[in-house]
């Protein structure tokens, strides 16, 4: 008799088991569910204030920088020979100005990258349950064994 309740005792044994690995593994789920809606969310108000601060100080140093062009035209315009003024020195400040603008867009591009943005903690920790989900089902097999 004592050997015809071990079956049944394994079996409750493993469906035990496989219960707490299931609730355990949706209670993970929903952790983690909630560990990225936060985290997206932390990273969307950081994005947003960063960008307000930034189209702001845009405006001021482009009104700053438009003065500063002009005053470079006009200081151009006292060295150059006085024949070609007017349009060489606009045309050698506009060249100018553009190269340091490509530069600077092409830097920005790299900063906006997706990978930047990507939710880092969240995937960690994706990557880390991932593991202990396959560490339990080995576990589990090797019980069922």
């Amino acid at each position: 008799m004592d050997s015809e309740n071990t079956p049944n005792k394994d079996r409750s044994t493993f469906t035990g088991l496989l219960s707490d690995l299931t609730n355990e593994l949706t209670s993970l789920v929903r952790q983690e569910i909630e560990l990225a809606k936060a985290e997206v969310s932390e990273k969307i108000s950081q994005t947003t204030s960063g960008a307000t601060s930034v189209a702001i100080a845009g405006a001021v140093l482009f009104a700053g920088f438009l003065v500063l062009l002009a005053a470079a035209v006009f200081g151009l315009n006292t060295v150059l020979p006085p024949d070609t003024t007017p349009w060489l020195s606009a045309l050698i400040v506009g060249v100018i100005v553009v190269i340091v603008g490509f530069i600077m867009l092409q830097s920005g591009r790299k900063k906006l990258k997706a990978q930047n943005l990507a939710p880092q903690r969240t995937l960690s920790s994706l990557k880390s349950d991932k593991q202990l989900a396959q560490k339990h089902e080995q576990n589990a097999k090797e019980a069922l064994k």
